[in-house]
């Protein structure tokens, strides 16, 4: 039956039915992607894909010349194909992960399945199920062991084997790299890191160079070694230092090393360091962002340059001049107002996957052919989404009220005015590390096509500035961060933008936090609030959930969030009688980020508070909602409940 929903799905894409864009139509915002990564095999004869469903992902091998579908792998329900590489001409490695809510971040499960064209299921290689899965059909080699495995080195040299990182079922453990046979199973030993959690880089031998990793205390460190059986050293130490540094590769020579660097403000740079002589030398840095994405040479794993997700996304290159440079200039060229990005290429680099994507466009995929010059599109995302009929999103810039510079983002609604709107300000979750990128937001488009505007904001705290201005969130929920979104409220009144008596605050995990937090510090700033699978009694994150469950983890909760004793005076929980307008919140009974009992606590508050609240809930999902049916229901509620509420604004300026 899910080999058949598979198939289905597949030949659905051709012809997707377009939605009415001159209407809210939920159908049209809330059906899945079509493919989320696709990757071009080395042979360039297929291309793989992952196809997500209501619980799960797959996996699809399909055949370039006519589209055929030659392969297929459906994972058990909750699991997601969430990694995979081409790893031989006609094979597919696949990293599992698990999610029980839609906003989850996949927890990885350590599992590697091997899937080969023109078969039907992916074969267990290592991963805590391999026993299970086995049993009446042992192939030798293969090892049941309870351990987690990822992909390091694909090894483009050796169509039979990989290396992989392999850590055992502990917490905060010790990583042992291992080279895998990918037909059988069968494993040897490499080398084991000298720090717990620790990733290895390697270099175009395959030889494991580098080693990155951080203990219970979180305290980040870089090892390098000359190659493989030398001793490892230890290059940085983030207690020593101050900041963050790890390995992205080598050059074509072997000589150089490049490393990704925190920097004591700003973003970060990209240098090369020779290990012969230590000399470090600048090669590249956005002065606004963090490279987003590494850039490779195609066919090769060596760095060239990146892709930076500014106030548009934008690439650079370590050599302006050369052949990879002048590649991307000539797409991002013919792709005009898109963004560009190869996810993959063919052995000898002459064919290459283009992702293109916008702020309108959820994204197409092309293979080009650098000999030919040539481009054939294979796919989009969503391609009943008309980008001419999507809304404009731009990118703006503020300053808080201590004068720290802000980012964030602007959706307007379509075809209309950009002044006066009804305004629906939304902070992201997490809150740490994580940002809005400004690219093609589901939510966003949703909301702008109901009449809002939609005002997304990198707090501080937030990723891609720096490793200042993520430190610079830290211990302030409720504080610095919660202002920032205040101030971000009030420049769009003063811009013009939003009507002053037509504003809500919305968002989901943190983002919750922060809707419940704005409308208990400002009152009379917002209409209503919303508030969607979030954190609301901080004491609780310190004794539910999962982040708590590991030494690492209680070390964060205590240097971000904060000591439990302090969180009670800025939890909304505590503040429900500040909160003077309707608020509506949603919740999964299975979600162990943001335990349902948050919800239920704050829903109690505000009624014993005289609040007005609706609430919904859902047994049986996590954090955030995977069913359709009750994505469905749950969007239609929020769009109910702002339309209700921001039709009731004063209408002032």
């Amino acid at each position: 039956m899910r080999k058949t929903m598979l198939a289905a799905m597949i030949a659905l894409l051709a012809t997707p039915p377009m939605a009415d864009a001159a209407e809210v139509n939920l159908d049209h915002f809330l059906r899945r992607d079509a493919f989320t990564d696709i990757k071009l095999s080395p042979g360039g004869e297929y291309y793989a894909a992952t196809i997500p469903f209501e619980k799960e992902t797959a996996l699809a091998i399909l055949r370039v010349a006519d589209g055929k579908l030659v392969g297929q792998f459906m994972p058990p329900q909750h699991n997601h194909a969430y990694r995979f590489d081409w790893v031989s001409d006609d094979r597919v490695l696949i990293e599992l992960a698990q999610k029980l809510g839609s906003l989850d971040m996949p927890q990885r499960t350590g599992e590697l399945y091997s899937l080969r064209a023109n078969t039907s299921s992916g074969q267990l290689l290592v991963g805590y199920r391999v026993d299970a899965q086995e049993t009446g059909s042992h192939i030798s080699g293969k090892k049941a062991e309870r351990v987690a495995a990822f992909l390091t080195d694909d090894l483009p040299a050796d169509d039979r084997n990989v290396l992989i990182a392999v850590s055992p079922f502990t917490a905060d453990p010790y990583t042992r790299l291992e080279k895998m046979d990918v037909s059988t199973g069968r494993r040897t030993p490499v080398t084991r890191s000298p720090v717990r959690r620790g990733s290895f880089t390697t270099d175009g031998q395959g030889q494991a160079r580098f080693v990155h990793g951080a203990g219970a205390d979180n305290v980040n460190k870089l090892f390098y070694r000359e190659r493989n059986g030398a001793s490892w050293a230890m290059i940085n130490d983030e207690a020593v230092t101050g900041r963050i540094e790890d390995a992205i590769g080598f050059s074509a020579d072997g000589t150089l090393a490049y490393l990704q660097i925190e920097q004591a403000d700003g973003p970060d740079k990209i240098v090369s360091w020779n290990p012969a002589t230590d000399e470090r030398k600048d090669v590249l840095q956005d002065p606004v962002v963090d490279p987003s994405r590494i850039i490779h040479r195609p066919g090769t794993a060596i760095p060239v340059g990146a892709l930076f997700l500014g106030d548009t996304p934008r690439t650079r290159f370590f050599d302006e001049t050369s052949a990879d440079a002048r590649l991307y200039r000539s797409l991002e060229s013919a792709f005009d107002g898109n963004a560009v990005y190869v996810t993959s290429s063919t052995r000898d680099g002459n064919k290459v996957l283009v992702q293109t994507f916008s702020g309108t466009n959820p994204g197409d995929f092309f293979i080009y052919d650098q000999k030919a010059k040539a481009a054939e599109h294979v796919v989009s995302r969503s391609q009943w989404i008309d980008p001419a009929q999507a809304a404009p999103v731009r990118a703006v810039t503020l300053k808080a009220r201590d004068g720290m510079v802000l980012h964030g983002f602007l959706t307007t609604p379509p075809g209309g005015p950009s002044r006066n709107l009804p305004t629906v300000v939304m902070p992201h979750g997490g809150p740490f590390g994580v940002f809005d990128e400004g690219t093609y937001d589901v939510q966003s488009q949703m909301l702008a096509a109901a009449g809002y505007a939609v005002l997304q904001l990198n707090f501080r705290g937030s990723g891609n500035y720096g490793r200042a201005y993520k430190a610079a969130g830290a211990r302030q929920w409720g504080g610095a961060m919660q202002d920032d979104v205040t101030d971000a409220t009030r420049w769009a009144i003063s811009e013009g933008i939003a009507n002053k008596g037509k504003i809500c605050i919305y968002g989901a995990s943190y983002g919750a936090y922060a809707a419940l937090m704005g409308v208990a510090k400002e009152p009379a700033l917002y209409k209503c609030a919303a508030g969607y699978v979030g954190v609301y009694d901080l004491p609780m994150m310190h004794a539910r959930g999962d982040i708590q469950q590991r030494d690492s983890g209680v070390n964060y909760l205590r240097e971000w969030v904060g000591e439990p004793a302090t969180l009670a005076a800025v939890s909304p929980v505590n503040l429900a009688q500040q909160i003077k307008v309707p608020v509506f919140l949603a919740a999964g009974g299975e979600d162990e980020r943001a335990p349902i009992q948050h919800t239920q606590r704050m829903e109690a508050a505000l009624k014993r508070a005289g609040v007005p609240v609706q609430s919904l809930y859902y047994p049986r999902e996590g954090h955030g909602f995977h069913v359709d049916a009750n994505r469905r229901e749950y969007y239609g509620k929020l769009l109910t409940f702002l339309s209700q509420n921001l039709e009731k604004g004063d209408g002032g300026n």
